[in-house]
């Protein structure tokens, strides 16, 4: 076995604190109200379960719930559901829902970066959206990994770079530059990332380009909305001064004139995303 060991130049600059960049992102989801924006996502987590072939009475874990999109698909199907964020104000959000549909599931703070709960202990784990934003990446694969049994499978959908959601954080990005180090999201809608990440653990990974529709009013409404309760937008549009404002309202709104298939005057955005499908070795 030949060992590769990487050579840094004493001008290096030092590892990202994660730990600080995690603080800020919780606050980040922990402000506006999420939920208004997740609902709208509901049909991806449908579609996650129908990949994933879910049956009646298997265990499933949804890492980085939000308000509940894949767990009450999974639940929906019969599945024993346990549905974490770390976000509470989120959860509660998916207890309502639950509530509301008499779907009996198990709500439960967790960190994706460590999770509480053993070795193998569900037949699948799932995230929509969610596991794509923890900052320690490797290690947030690893512990899907770990509470996944052999034989179970982990489903994913992450935004891809090239799509739109992918291309409004590289906007966000030119106002507010992301820290130091810190690796992008977009890397988890990527099927080298996946293959190179989750390949070790696995004994097949699927992996599908999907597209979602984001169905707005039009452009400023779809800007409005994400403004004041899609918590990374709201906190950028926070920490600019107004010339910084307006020119990032404007160039979301320019992004989504490019992407618009509506004619009339409505917003039909097509969103790429990865439909990920892996078998647990």
């Amino acid at each position: 076995m030949t060992t590769i060991i990487e050579c840094r130049p004493a001008s290096a600059k030092p590892a990202p604190d994660l730990k600080a960049v995690k603080g800020k992102q919780q606050a980040a989801w922990s402000s506006g109200d999420y939920a208004v924006i997740g609902t709208t996502l509901q049909i991806v987590g449908e579609q996650l379960a129908e990949a994933m072939d879910l049956r009646a009475g298997e265990k499933v874990l949804d890492i980085a719930a939000g308000n509940g999109n894949a767990t009450l698909a999974a639940a929906r199907r019969w599945c024993k559901v346990t549905s974490t964020d770390y976000v509470e104000a989120l959860l509660a959000r998916g207890r309502a829902r639950a509530a509301a549909e008499g779907l009996r599931i198990d709500f439960q703070i967790a960190d994706a970066e460590k999770l509480p709960f053993a070795e193998g202990a569900f037949d699948a784990v799932v995230s929509t959206f969610g596991a794509m934003f923890s900052p320690d990446q490797d290690n947030t694969a690893s512990e899907m990994l770990r509470v996944c049994r052999a034989g179970g499978k982990i489903g994913l959908a992450n935004w891809t770079p090239d799509g739109f959601i992918g291309q409004m954080f590289k906007t966000i990005g030119k106002y507010l530059p992301p820290p130091a180090g810190v690796r992008s999201p977009a890397l988890w809608g990527t099927r080298e990332w996946i293959k190179t990440t989750f390949g070790a653990g696995a004994s097949s990974i699927v992996a599908e380009l999907r597209m979602f529709n984001f169905r707005y009013q039009s452009a400023q409404h779809f800007l409005d909305l994400f403004r004041k309760y899609y918590g990374p937008m709201l906190k950028a549009f926070e920490a600019l001064d107004a010339p910084g404002q307006d020119g990032l309202a404007r160039d979301i709104i320019d992004l989504i004139g490019r992407t618009n298939t509506a004619k009339d005057g409505t917003m039909v955005v097509p969103g790429e995303y990865l439909e990920v499908v892996i078998t647990r070795a």
